[in-house]
């Protein structure tokens, strides 16, 4: 057999930004390990924690930047994107630190990356009729937001809130330089679109949340789909070059 003419295995990354993750992350270390060994590297966006979240994906043999304030999810995530583009990854796989995400399904995810099908793959809880267990009125939110994001697109988004994504290099190029801080998830797909980006959903139930706390809790429930809304209804404004 020709070796030349073998397909290069893809160099993949795992981002995982974590804030105040201590109690969660070295058993999701452990676990994507377990579930998808045939993911090499992971770094962890350290975004100001302040408890032992370093300390311990360190011990677990985890990459780890840390940043010296918090910049929020947004940030967290886009650094990520740079550290995968200046360190030549092909893929970036987000992965969040709470165990809510199921390694079992990365491969599914990153797989129409590598089969050059689109240049970010979602993990939707809500694909081919899915559900998940969620506070009602967060649920709602992400229904509204996943509709807008449709409309906005020209094809079905199930679930535009997910942080389960993977990119290829195109993506997460673009990404490293336009991307929404706060909470970019809804954004981030506008964004990708007006710049030509191809979109693509696999399923992919979450869990529930066992430990930590989420981002999204009391006001920030009301304040987010506010902003969300005008966020992406001035995007509609905006000129994004489209990459070549």
């Amino acid at each position: 057999m020709d070796t030349s003419r073998r397909k290069k295995k893809p160099k993949i990354l795992v981002i995982m930004p974590a804030y105040n993750e201590e109690k969660a992350i070295g058993k999701t270390l452990k676990e994507i390990r377990a579930k998808a060994p045939f993911i090499e590297d992971i770094v962890i966006i350290d975004d100001g924690s302040k408890d032992r979240t370093a300390e311990i994906a360190s011990s677990q043999n985890a990459r780890v930047v840390r940043l010296p304030i918090n910049l929020g999810i947004g940030g967290a995530v886009q650094t990520g994107f740079k550290y995968a583009m200046l360190n030549g990854y092909d893929i970036a796989l987000q992965i969040d630190a709470d165990m809510q995400h199921d390694p079992s399904y990365a491969r599914s995810i990153i797989k129409p990356i590598v089969e050059g099908k689109a240049d970010i793959s979602i993990g939707s809880r809500y694909f081919n009729g899915g559900h998940t267990e969620m506070p009602r009125v967060r649920n709602i939110g992400i229904r509204y937001f996943s509709w807008l994001t449709s409309k906005i697109v020209g094809h079905s988004v199930t679930d535009c809130s997910s942080g389960y994504r993977a990119l290829n290099s195109k993506a997460f190029r673009f990404f490293s330089k336009n991307y929404p801080v706060d909470f970019p998830d809804a954004e981030a797909l506008v964004i990708a679109h007006k710049a030509g980006l191809r979109i693509a959903e696999v399923n992919a139930p979450f869990r529930k949340r066992k430990r930590g706390r989420s981002s999204l809790r009391s006001l920030k429930l009301l304040y987010y789909p506010l902003k969300e809304t005008f966020a992406i209804l001035v995007l509609l404004t905006r000129r994004v070059n489209r990459i070549e």
